[in-house]
C-alpha cells in the first residue's frame, strides 16, 4: 500500500466542530487526533495514560490543580497520566493530540462533550 504525507491544513479544513477529536493516524497502538478547541473544557484526567498536546495554530491554556501552562502555535506539553486538567482556549486553537488508541476526551469524566470514539478523516 503507497502511504503520502498526512498535511494538517487539509484534514483541519475537513470540519468545524469544536471539542470533537478527528484521528488522522495511528502509529502502533497510539492515535494522532486534530481537534479545533474554543472555550473551556471540563476538568477530567486520565488515570491509564499521559496525553500529549501540541498547537498548531493558536494560544491554548492548560490549567491543573495547583498551576497553568500555556501554549503558543509550535509548542507541547505532556499532561502525565491521573494529573487532573482543563484545556482553555480563549479564541479558536488548532491542536495535535497524541494518545493511546481508545482514549475518551473526557477521561475519567462524562459529559456534553464526551466523545466515547473519535473519528478518523
Amino acid at each position: 500500500m503507497k502511504r503520502k504525507a498526512i498535511n494538517f491544513e487539509e484534514k483541519l479544513a475537513q470540519f468545524n466542530d469544536l471539542w470533537s477529536p478527528k484521528i488522522i493516524a495511528q502509529m502502533n497502538d497510539y492515535h494522532f487526533k486534530l481537534a479545533k478547541i474554543k472555550g473551556e473544557f471540563i476538568w477530567h484526567s486520565h488515570p491509564e495514560t499521559d496525553e500529549a498536546f501540541i498547537v498548531l495554530q493558536g494560544s491554548l491554556t492548560i490549567h491543573l490543580r495547583d498551576y497553568e501552562v500555556v501554549l503558543q502555535t509550535g509548542e507541547m506539553f505532556v499532561v502525565p497520566r491521573g494529573v487532573e486538567h482543563r484545556p482553555v482556549a480563549e479564541q479558536e486553537c488548532q491542536i495535535l493530540l497524541v494518545e493511546p488508541e481508545g482514549t475518551v476526551n473526557t477521561g475519567d469524566a462524562v459529559g456534553e462533550l464526551t466523545d466515547q470514539g473519535a473519528d478518523w478523516l
